[in-house]
């Protein structure tokens, strides 16, 4: 049995095609991604199949190939940009002797990085708890063997069933804990409600600039950064538009391309604030190769939480980068369903403000109509 080392980070990153025409783009992101977590990029590995292998996912080809890499680096892991069973995880790691890291893991272990409030901290761990949870049987038989030595042996509790029980206890603790969260933000939505305070939130893929944007329109000062998944715990800000009614601006997390359904769940407490919103801002990085792939990636990610059907405007931001002029885009009727702006410069993001100050207008005072000469 391959005994797991506990460090390490030089990386060997592996991609298959199965023929759906985006390899290189998804390479790129991987390498962005394992970056984000401080692994150093060693070798990169790739290869086109029909279907996955179900013992190896790569197939043993393929795997010596990774594993003469592996030798030749002296990698300490190897990171495959799909999803892998516990079993294809434990047959990698037995064949490669390194640590092997599927596509899930790594998103994982970046949210428990950038982790900073006590909340962002409780849906990570869920979440990876949750996503161990499926491992514990498929991934690591060798915790079904009985406990030996002296006082241990006889019936009783396998490893395997202590490890369990033990991780249920945890999970119910923590879905306890991010419940009364939960509990906490409908009672501030509520007083919002009360108040007539209308939210906007902002949604899109992780690193199209949210944040940056957030700080334009707000004034606040929260962490900007060029990676992925810089902001995990959302924000909130008044926002102040002349003509409006009061408005509030969430800025949440960046969704990605399967984006574990753990990571979901375990974060619905902050992603009811894309829910609960009267607007919707899908920021988009107009800038990027594979925009309209990373629009539909968001795009499922709202419907899975249940936010398909909140009013939304389409926001290209970086046209600084991109090339695209500051404009407005209307639709059949007439209304506007998009804004080109750089959040960075700051170019256009008036046509936005404008936008919203039109969207949100305070409503006419009482007998303030015209009266007839």
């Amino acid at each position: 049995m391959f005994e797991r080392p506990g460090g390490g980070n030089r990386a060997i990153l592996v991609q298959l095609d199965f023929g759906d025409g985006h390899a290189a783009e998804d390479l790129a992101e991987l390498g962005e991604l394992a970056a984000s977590c401080g692994a150093q990029v060693q070798g990169r590995v790739t290869g086109r199949r029909d279907r996955p292998d179900a013992a190896l996912y790569a197939g043993r080809g393929k795997v010596a190939e990774v594993r003469l890499q592996v030798e030749a680096h002296q990698a300490d892991l190897v990171i495959f940009n799909h999803v892998l069973t516990g079993a294809q995880q434990r047959n990698l790691e037995r064949d490669l002797q390194c640590r092997v890291v599927d596509r899930v893991a790594l998103i994982l272990d970046i949210f428990a990085l950038r982790a900073r409030s006590a909340e962002g901290k409780l849906q990570v761990e869920l979440a990876q708890l949750e996503h161990l949870a499926t491992r514990l049987v498929r991934g690591w038989t060798h915790l079904e063997r009985q406990k030996g030595g002296i006082g241990l042996r006889g019936p009783g509790e396998t490893q395997l069933e202590v490890d369990r029980r033990l991780l249920s206890d945890r999970v119910k603790l923590l879905k306890d804990r991010l419940a009364k969260v939960a509990r906490q933000r409908e009672t501030q939505r509520r007083a919002r409600r009360r108040a007539a305070t209308r939210n906007i939130a902002l949604v899109g893929y992780t690193n199209a600039g949210k944040s940056t944007l957030f700080n334009r329109l707000t004034g606040a000062r929260s962490y900007a950064a060029d990676q992925l998944f810089a902001t995990l715990d959302t924000t909130l800000r008044k926002l102040y538009i002349a003509g409006a009614e009061p408005l509030v601006l969430s800025d949440t997390v960046g969704f990605i391309r399967e984006l574990p359904h753990t990571l979901v769940a375990a974060f619905q407490a902050t992603l009811s604030e894309a829910v609960e919103a009267d607007l919707l801002l899908h920021i988009v990085d107009s800038a990027h190769p594979a925009r309209q792939e990373q629009m539909d990636a968001v795009e499922a990610v709202l419907a899975e939480i249940g936010a398909a059907e909140v009013p939304r405007l389409t926001v290209y931001n970086k046209i600084d980068l991109s090339g695209l002029a500051p404009g407005v885009e209307r639709d059949e009727y007439g209304k506007i369903c998009a804004v080109r702006l750089s959040a960075a410069s700051g170019e256009g993001c008036e046509l936005l403000r404008q936008f919203l100050a039109e969207r949100f207008a305070l409503p006419a005072p009482v007998g303030a109509e015209t009266q007839p000469t």
